[in-house]
């Protein structure tokens, strides 16, 4: 085998081997967030008020009050907080922008000595931004990812970021309640297939992360199952005290 047939052999087997997950969070942040928040807040709710002694009824309208309340402002909360920060990134891009209008030679000298900053030789360097200032659109583009940390072509949606926060809360959500949707009367079934939902969701999401399964799983077990059990104690103290 030849230098060149080796050389392509091995950059193969590096290219097979050296792929990676997305670790932006861009999707995986708002629907873990959202699944979790729901399962949670609503197995939490729901067990406070199970826990002050009220009737299967209250607790059902309670659960579908949360699941509502919790999933509109989820979408609200997520749309303002992705409306802003791209309002903030467009409105650099377009200091960004102007400053390569008016001083391209200062711009291209700036790239030049990030990369210079880096490592690369100084002459390398400046022939590198000289040739990468030459279209303003990429040079647009390489300063703000050299400079913001930015992609300029994926910046998040807002209306993509609110309606998956809507809809992973909803689902989250909705686990308590459906056993009582079901024809449930007692409130051990919610737990179950919410303390069951919890593991899954874990156990899913370790499928993008360095986790084991079960580690995953039982972090978000534990957690949701400790604010449930601390909520119904509450709920038991002040339906007492009420």
């Amino acid at each position: 085998m030849s230098i060149i047939e080796t050389g392509a052999t091995l950059h193969e087997a590096h290219r097979d081997n050296h792929t990676h997950r997305d670790v932006n969070g861009g999707w995986l942040r708002p629907a873990v967030f959202g699944a979790m928040d729901g399962l949670v807040s609503n197995l939490a709710l729901m067990t406070g008020v199970a826990g002050g002694a009220a009737s299967q009824q209250t607790i059902v309208i309670t659960g579908l009050a949360g699941l509502a309340a919790g999933a509109f402002s989820m979408a609200a909360g997520e749309y303002t907080s992705v409306a802003s920060q791209r309002e903030l990134v467009e409105a650099e891009l377009d200091v960004e922008r102007r400053e390569l209008r008016k001083h391209p030679v200062d711009e291209m000298e700036e790239l030049a000595a990030l990369y210079v900053a880096r490592g690369v030789e100084p002459v390398l360097a400046r022939e590198v931004a000289m040739q990468l200032s030459r279209d303003p659109e990429q040079a647009l583009e390489i300063h703000a990812r050299e400079e913001l940390g930015i992609d300029p072509d994926d910046l998040p949606s807002p209306t993509v970021a609110a309606v998956s926060s809507f809809g992973s809360f909803a689902l989250g959500a909705l686990l308590p309640v459906l056993p009582y949707l079901l024809g449930a009367a007692a409130l051990w079934p919610a737990v179950l297939l919410a303390l069951t939902g919890l593991f899954a969701c874990g156990a899913l999401v370790s499928r993008v992360t360095a986790r084991g399964w079960w580690y995953s799983g039982l972090r978000q077990l534990v957690l949701g199952g400790t604010a449930a059990a601390l909520t119904f104690g509450l709920g038991s103290l002040l339906g007492a005290a009420v």
